[in-house]
């Protein structure tokens, strides 16, 4: 395909990457990014840590804007998408008007979910999310936060630290139930209780209401500030009657292509297939979207690749270092090295003997051991992997 214009949609992580990536690969005719956001494109993993915490206030990226040659159109929000049936290419319809492309990036990453009701509810996933919340974490401010996920721990962590009465309503039975399970999330529990965090597990929230929110089960509890982080969707709504064909995000191939192969999809908004899984994933995590910039650029470009890496996500809650790397969907029997009550120790989840997961919390070196092995596949010695003392690749062997 000629390409003489090729438009990269949403100013991200993935799609600024991809830009960079598509320049570096030798593309050097019309390239324009838009982004729905007036800022340039930022990191995000530090919004709910040192930015939300106010130890840091500009995680832009640090990019050559000029000396990559393109069009940075900000604030201008993607509206619909029109792909041309007789050749390649199309019209992106944007809140600035039309945009023609020959080849079009999708990068529009994910949008955070909300509760229903009239009260203010807070989310986190923008920097301009982050500065709205920060001054309101004042000594004795009662923060009411939903969802006890990574990105929920992480703001109870820097809300806790700022002197805030926080209390954290979980609807499933434990923290991190729907990441790592209940029996595991259970594992992290006491770290609320010892930072100060009041949590409330089997709790549903049925409105944000003025003042406070509604339990499902009709108690009031009132608030100062409700911050809602109960996980997010690709967002693609705009993408309805493009043509494309879309589930929970953009359905791409091993090498990010749509049906379309002047399209491809990567980051929060894409679900591409995995060879390694056999399945179609969205992994909403800065690693993968980061790793699939350079596939993108040159699966557009024309080149035969494949985009399939191991999920690998970190955060940081309450004085912890949590990793984890794979996906244990399918695993059969869970490995514990060392104890909960430790201060470090790593969960491995198996299949027919041979690892497909690991947690660590403050074991970087178990992480990055089974990181490597989950590439390659390997068979894990039981009980050496159990003992917290020996080395984790001495337990582990190819397949």
């Amino acid at each position: 395909m000629t390409m003489e214009n090729i438009v990269v949609v949403g100013g991200g992580l993935a799609g600024s990457h991809t830009a960079a990536a598509l320049r570096a690969r030798g593309y050097r005719k019309t390239l324009t990014l838009v982004g729905a956001e007036p800022h340039p494109p930022y990191d995000r993993p530090p919004l709910t840590k040192s930015v939300l915490a106010h130890e840091e206030e500009d995680t832009s990226f640090p990019t050559d804007w000029i000396g990559l040659d393109l069009g940075l159109r900000l604030g201008e929000r993607a509206e619909s998408l029109e792909l041309d049936e007789r050749r390649p290419g199309g019209v992106l319809r944007t809140t600035a008007g039309p945009l023609p492309f020959d080849g079009l990036v999708l990068a529009t990453g994910a949008e955070p979910l909300r509760l229903p009701g009239t009260g203010k509810q807070h989310v986190v996933r923008t920097v301009d999310d982050a500065r709205a919340l920060r001054p309101l974490l004042r000594p004795g401010t009662r923060l009411t936060l939903v969802g006890a996920g990574w990105i929920g721990a992480e703001i109870a962590t820097v809300a806790a630290g700022k002197g805030c009465r926080v209390t954290v309503l979980e609807a499933g039975p434990a923290p991190l139930a729907a990441a790592v399970g209940a029996d595991i999330g259970a594992w992290t529990a006491p770290w609320y209780a010892a930072a100060g965090v009041t949590l409330r597990c089997d709790t549903a929230v049925a409105s944000v209401d003025p003042g406070g929110l509604r339990l499902a089960d009709g108690e009031f509890l009132a608030a100062d500030v409700v911050v809602v982080g109960i996980g997010a969707r690709p967002a693609v709504d705009w993408l309805t009657g493009s043509g494309l064909a879309v589930a929970r995000g953009v359905i791409v191939d091993a090498s990010l292509r749509t049906a379309r192969p002047e399209v491809v999809a990567l980051g929060d908004c894409a679900a591409w297939w995995s060879r390694r899984y056999g399945r179609h994933m969205v992994v909403e995590h800065w690693d993968t979207a980061l790793k699939a910039s350079e596939p993108a650029a040159a699966a557009l470009l024309g080149e035969d690749v494949c985009h399939d890496p191991v999920p690998y996500f970190w955060s940081e809650q309450f004085g912890r270092t949590v990793q984890y790397a794979g996906d244990h969907h399918d695993a059969d029997q869970v490995v514990l090295r060392g104890s909960p009550e430790d201060p470090d120790w790593a969960v491995l989840w198996l299949a027919g003997g041979r690892l497909r997961a690991v947690l660590t919390v403050d074991r970087p070196r178990d992480l990055v051991q089974a990181r490597r092995a989950l590439t390659h596949g390997c068979v894990v010695d039981v009980p050496a992997a159990a003992d917290p003392a020996t080395a984790l690749r001495d337990a582990l062997r190819a397949a």
